[in-house]
């Protein structure tokens, strides 16, 4: 199915500009995996570079007791069974799933640190380089991550109870197609035809045996024109995106998207639907 023909997923600038701030809501832990709404636009090619650019995209303790307990639980929310022959549990785990997985251990109180992970659709950044990090570290690129919102989260992450799933969106734009952007995609010499709307879908869970936690990130591309087409979805659209901070607009680099952004808006609002 090409990408183009489909109904994106998720809209997350309907609910306002993006957010630095957790944003978490409680969802039901049959929704936390399934439906796998990117699985036939991109697990195959996750796949690809699983095998393909492994040393890139994966980190730190992959067959661990927190990586079994996850593949087991992944297994069990989606009814799939591995058959890439992935040489690790977390990656058997993330070749059944759209959603990339990482995971997050303290083993001292409040000490949560990235300790394995596997990162085939980055927004921008790599796995290895950050294996081992703590929430402070994890988060300092954001404005205002450590040590307000690294604590935010961390005070999340030990209060959370197994039987809760929590899940929340960050969206931006891009001058590419691309789910593998370890580097941001530049918009020198591209078209309004060229943006995209990239949402991540992320959630939290903690595994009841290891008491590890689960960080799910779920990234959907989709051209934004075919977005902008329908008019009130367009001003919700130019809303969030005028309406945004400037600190967050400077994280994101918006300036140099908002040529070909506002392009885009007027030509959509040419032709409405």
């Amino acid at each position: 199915m090409s990408l183009k023909a489909r109904t994106p997923p998720y809209l997350p600038f309907l609910d306002g500009t993006p957010k630095f701030d957790p944003n978490l809501a409680p969802i039901p832990k049959a929704q936390w995996l399934t439906p796998d709404t990117e699985a036939e636009t991109w697990l195959r090619d996750k796949c690809l570079i699983l095998k393909m650019m492994r040393a890139n995209v994966v980190g730190g303790d992959l067959n661990g007791a927190a990586a079994e307990e996850l593949l087991a639980l992944v297994v069990e929310a989606t009814g799939r069974v591995p058959n890439q022959k992935m040489p690790t549990a977390l990656e058997e785990a993330a070749s059944i799933v759209s959603d990339d997985l990482c995971l997050l251990s303290a083993e001292r109180p409040h000490d949560w640190r990235l300790v394995a992970g596997v990162l085939c659709a980055p927004t921008y950044w790599t796995l290895p380089e950050r294996i081992g990090l703590d929430l402070g570290a994890l988060h300092s690129p954001v404005p205002g991550g450590d040590p307000e919102l690294a604590a935010r989260v961390g005070r999340i992450f030990s209060g959370l109870k197994p039987d809760v799933v929590l899940e929340r969106f960050n969206w931006t734009v891009q001058a590419s197609e691309k789910h593998y952007t370890p580097d941001r995609p530049s918009a020198a010499k591209k078209q309004p035809s060229d943006l995209h709307l990239r949402v991540e879908r992320q959630t939290i869970r903690k595994l009841p045996k290891t008491g590890a936690v689960v960080f799910s990130i779920r990234i959907s591309v989709d051209p934004l024109l075919p977005i902008l087409a329908e008019g009130d979805t367009r001003e919700a659209f130019e809303d969030a995106w005028l309406g945004a901070p400037e600190h967050i607009r400077r994280y994101k680099h918006w300036s140099e998207l908002e040529p070909l952004v506002a392009e885009a808006c007027r030509a959509a609002a040419k032709h409405p639907t």
